[in-house]
């Protein structure tokens, strides 16, 4: 048995038949022998009185909403407030009592608890530990201990923390902090991937009019804006470099603005072919090789001083010899990557610069290199147990060559993600360009401009998330060895 509800009315009933698409009634009113009529539960006006209720408590709550909001501030100060008065709570409840006497019955006892402070403030805490007659015993923190992380920076590196906040990355206490690293080489990943000094120019605008209105009004600058600067005129820099400009062809762009690009990576000599010295003009290079090959070469660059501050580290151990061979490997397959993946004519292993095999030499590195880290790299007091240790992991030993392959190969992305943003500009040029030529389609030509070049900038944005920063704390970081395990330091004070 199904249950229809049908208003009382023949009207209604005869309206459900010509929705049901039977041509006869009688065919209709057969097909509902089988159904049971059954009728509103409330009627059409008893709904119409209760949406009218239902609206006018919508409109209260509103109002209630709109008097509430002139007390944000308050509410804030009230949370905070609150959360204090907890954090306050956890700790005195963290206290662990002690009895000072072996007796069961013993009054005397002790409440301590376990915390961290900064080297530099320790005299203070002695100074109060002195005036309260507080027990105070200090050691130095191990690395089993779950130790918060405070970095300090100068105030140019620091520009880098609310980018960091942003991603929730901090280092691990005993890890490297790459503050000043990570901020060199994601100003020049943002405008590698941005790409368009145009598009430099404006995100430079947007971050100067929050600053001029700091200094008119004597405040600090905030420095994620300070920050949004650095990457807009690293974009404009690169634009310039590039003479990318809005998505313009070369030719759209003034004689001055292609004079000061880079020749060998610029646009304007996107159709030239460059012939290193040593192929004597059998074999070239097209601009997009060229910036290929200054991919590459800030991966080897920036790698490179990931595996040189490990071998810092390890200077006073012969495990440094595994960290050299580690370095060794990766020049010797940065040759590698150039045969493979840019131009083997231009490339090849049997190369020879000023009687220097280059191609063989590179080779040897990766051979030596891989001795060496395999010997050396787990090295704790023996050789031997290090070489065991090495042939116990022998499949994560030969992935690890791979994996330098593919680091090196993955700053391609910068390339590649840039050359898509440079496409998707000048393809809404190219859509927008017939309309400017009408004036009754200006509007429109404005509106399609405004959109393309807005969304691509989104794209951008997201694409330096996605690939930028992950050559920072993916493949810069994995050869530090990072884990980004730690967590911010951030003191009782109350």
């Amino acid at each position: 048995m199904k249950t229809v509800r049908l208003a009382k009315t023949k009207t209604s009933i005869k309206c459900m038949i010509i929705e049901s698409g039977l041509e006869e009634e009688a065919d209709a009113l057969a097909a509902l022998k089988d159904y049971r009529l059954e009728l509103p539960l409330k009627s059409t006006a008893q709904m119409t009185e209760e949406a009218e209720e239902i609206g006018k408590r919508i409109e209260a709550i509103d109002q209630s909403l709109t008097e509430y909001a002139g007390y944000t501030d308050s509410m804030k100060k009230a949370v905070k407030s609150c959360e204090k008065e907890l954090e306050f709570e956890v700790y005195a409840a963290g206290m662990t009592e002690e009895s000072l006497s072996d007796e069961e019955k013993s009054s005397l006892s002790v409440a301590h608890f376990r915390g961290y402070i900064e080297a530099e403030n320790l005299e203070n805490l002695k100074e109060a530990a002195r005036e309260n007659a507080w027990g105070l015993f200090i050691e130095d923190p191990t690395e089993e201990d779950n130790v918060p992380t405070k970095l300090k920076n100068n105030k140019f590196v620091s520009l880098i923390y609310p980018l960091t906040d942003f991603l929730g990355t901090v280092p691990g206490y005993f890890e490297y902090d790459i503050s000043g690293w990570f901020l060199g080489f994601i100003l020049l990943f943002f405008g590698i991937i941005f790409g368009d000094g145009g598009y430099g120019l404006l995100i430079c605008a947007v971050a100067a009019i929050p600053i001029i209105k700091a200094l008119a009004s004597k405040k600090d600058v905030p420095p994620t804006f300070l920050l949004i600067g650095l990457f807009g005129l690293s974009t404009v820099l690169w634009g310039t470099a590039t003479c990318t400009w809005f998505g313009l062809s070369p030719s759209q762009l003034p004689q001055w603005l292609q004079n000061l690009s880079v020749p060998v990576i610029s646009n304007v000599y996107a159709d030239k072919i460059w012939y290193p010295f040593w192929t004597q003009g059998k074999a070239g290079l097209t601009t997009a090789q060229n910036l290929q090959i200054f991919c590459f070469a800030l991966a080897l660059i920036q790698l490179t001083i990931a595996h040189i501050k490990v071998a810092a580290r390890n200077r006073k151990s012969i495990k440094i010899l595994g960290d050299i061979g580690s370095i060794l490997q990766l020049w010797g397959i940065f040759y590698v990557v150039l045969n493979f993946v840019v131009n083997a004519a231009i490339f090849p292993f049997g190369l020879v610069l000023g009687g220097i095999p280059v191609g063989t030499v590179a080779l040897v590195f990766v051979v030596v290199g891989f001795v060496m880290s395999f010997v050396f790299a787990n090295y704790e007091g023996s050789v031997v147990k290090s070489i065991l240790e090495s042939l116990k992991n022998i499949i994560s030993v030969l992935l690890g060559v791979v994996n330098v392959f593919s680091d090196i190969v993955s700053y391609i992305r910068l390339w590649a993600v840039g050359l898509a943003g440079a496409a998707i500009s000048a393809t809404v040029n190219e859509l927008a360009g017939p309309l400017l030529g009408n004036f009754m389609f200006m509007i429109l030509a404005i509106a399609l401009l405004v959109f393309g070049h807005g969304l691509n900038m989104i794209l951008n944005v997201l694409s330096v998330v996605v690939h930028g920063i992950r050559l920072n704390t993916l493949e810069f970081s994995s050869h530090l060895d990072m884990s980004w395990s730690g967590h911010k330091f951030e003191p009782f004070k109350e």
